[in-house]
Formats: structure tokens, sequence, C-alpha cells
């Protein structure tokens, strides 16, 4: 009989673990779907892959941009001030703060999981290159820096930062 009771219960549990797996490739499925889909999915705080910025992406028009919301080390060690934008080429824009600063923008959704056609500027050498973005998943965007053609250029991997 306590044999009888136990096959019973490894059958259960089979059948639920099997169903709790199909729900979850699923579920993993329309996610998926539905971030591709849908262009404004990179909405929201992105941290960079250095971790030293965050940088909030939201819509201007029918464009995407962002500007940096938070700085793992906003003062300058020089000056004990917040930090400023030090390196633009225009010598009129060196004492901009970074924090508040937009840095990507003009990117237009493309197909799927990336948008296109939009610039990156890098206040640590204060240049700017064309730049594309894609969405790994919800939680992970591609961002690429490059010169001329997207082959000469550079991947930055950004992690999405929810609200606390």
């Amino acid at each position: 009989m306590l044999g009888t009771i136990t096959h019973q219960l490894t059958t259960i549990t089979r059948k639920l673990l099997t169903w709790v797996l199909c729900f979850s490739v699923l579920a993993g499925l329309l996610s998926f779907q539905t971030m591709q889909d849908n262009p404004d999915a990179i909405l929201g705080d992105w941290k960079t892959g250095a971790g030293n910025a965050i940088v909030r992406i939201y819509k201007n028009g029918q464009k995407y941009q962002g500007k940096i919301v938070w700085l793992k080390e906003p003062l300058d060690a020089e000056t004990g001030k917040p930090k400023v934008d030090k390196n633009h080429p225009d010598a009129s824009n060196r004492n901009r703060p970074l924090l508040g600063l937009i840095n990507v923008w003009g990117f237009q959704f493309d197909e799927k999981n990336s948008w296109k056609d939009g610039h990156i500027y890098d206040p640590k050498n204060g240049k700017t290159y064309a730049c594309k973005i894609k969405m790994v998943n919800n939680s992970t965007i591609e961002v690429r820096g490059y010169i001329g053609i997207s082959m000469i250029g550079r991947t930055d991997t950004w992690s999405r930062q929810e609200a606390k």
C-alpha cells in the first residue's frame, strides 16, 4: 500500500513539474515577444557596464534619448565639487554638470529589439559617436558606439535598474 501511494505521489509530482516547466517556457517566450514588439521597452534607468553611471532613457517626440541621473562618484576629486563636462570640445560647455547631461539621443525604433540612428557622447574623452542599441532581454541592452561603420566601435552592456 505504501508503495502504491509513493508511486502515485511520484507521478503527480512529475506531472506538476512538467506543467510548471511548460508554463515557465511559455511565459518567457511571451515576455520576449512583447519586448521585441514594443518600441518603448527601452524606457527606464540603465546602469552602464562599468557601473559608474545610470542613464535614464525616455521618449522625446518620436525619438529616444537619455540623460545621466546618477554617478558613482558625483564629485570631482580635484575640486570636491560636482563633476562637470570638462572634456567637451566646446569650451562654453565645459562647466555644465554631468548629472542631468543628455548623453544619448536621436534613436528611433528599428525592428524587433533594436534602436538605430542615435548618438552617444562620452564625457570622459569629450567625443560623440554614432550609436545603436540592441535589447538582449528585458533587463539588458547592448549599446554600441562607433565611428563610420558599426564594425569599428565598442559595445557596452547596460543593465536595467528597477525603482526601489
